[in-house]
């Protein structure tokens, strides 16, 4: 819809609460929202079809068939849609497709946390070959951790020594960087940590971190693309690190695979209940 659905009207000047000039788009589902946040969000959506949808399909239909590796892939796509409708249910102005927004949100968020259930932990750690290359990847995760958190700070922190307040356009604060300080840095950091450590929860935080990583890569580089089409001058800065990114963690993405042994043992029901009458004395 934020791609093909087209209303009348011409983008204009605004200026806002916080006297900024903005350029409001004008028409389109996204009629409400500055051309900066309408390139972006187009962006993203096109990933969501090309990208997010296949991979959520392929991933599901190995998953259901006992994979490991599609379980894994499941999880870190279903991180991707959870991400994406949480922004897009807080930042986007508000438009028709507001409770689909938030359906999908709900509906990720919970898919999420069941497809974490799946995973048996215990036998996790054995599922990994020993020639994994953990530092390596554990090292990834810290730099993408430690770039989000230096971009974002470099954004919020010297306004603050000025007395100023960063750029907002239409928005009332910054949703993003929220999320990314508040939920991607520390899951970033915490991944690699425990995989350092071995530990059952690091292999599968980095597993869903580093598909996470590809879509989120992706989507900002493509938001980027987007926005240099449409003549905003800082889109180039933007994209080469994220482009970087994504292929950092691609290759990262495809040593993890190849070092897991898959099988249909691999994952466990969530919350089965007792095969057996459980006697109470």
């Amino acid at each position: 819809m934020g791609l093909f659905y087209q209303t009348p009207g011409q983008p204009y000047s605004y200026t806002n609460l916080r006297s900024e000039t903005v350029t409001i788009n004008g028409h389109g589902l996204y009629q409400w929202d500055t051309v900066s946040y309408v390139a972006q969000m187009q962006g993203n959506d096109l990933v969501t079809l090309v990208v997010g949808l296949p991979l959520l399909a392929i991933s599901f239909w190995l998953a259901s068939r006992g994979s490991l590796r599609g379980l894994l892939l499941l999880t870190g796509t279903l991180g991707f849609f959870l991400y994406t409708y949480l922004s897009m249910s807080m930042l986007a102005a508000y438009n028709p497709l507001f409770l689909v927004y938030v359906a999908l949100f709900s509906l990720s968020l919970f898919a999420f946390i069941l497809s974490l259930l799946c995973v048996d932990l215990e036998a996790l750690p054995e599922r990994f070959s020993s020639h994994l290359p953990r530092r390596w990847i554990a090292g990834v995760l810290f730099a993408v951790g430690g770039f989000l958190l230096l971009a974002w700070l470099g954004r919020i922190v010297p306004p603050l020594f000025q007395n100023q307040i960063p750029v907002l356009e239409n928005a009332t604060t910054l949703v993003i960087q929220a999320m990314d300080l508040a939920l991607i840095v520390p899951l970033a950091i915490l991944s690699g940590i425990l995989l350092l450590r071995r530990s059952a929860w690091g292999y599968l935080l980095a597993s869903v971190f580093v598909m996470k990583s590809i879509t989120l890569g992706l989507a900002v580089s493509m938001m980027a693309i987007n926005m240099a089409r449409v003549g905003i001058p800082e889109s180039l800065g933007l994209m080469i690190p994220f482009m970087v990114i994504t292929l950092l963690n691609l290759g990262m993405a495809v040593v993890l695979f190849r070092n897991v042994e898959d099988g249909a043992l691999s994952v466990v029901p969530p919350m089965t209940a007792p095969t057996q009458p459980v006697s109470v004395q």
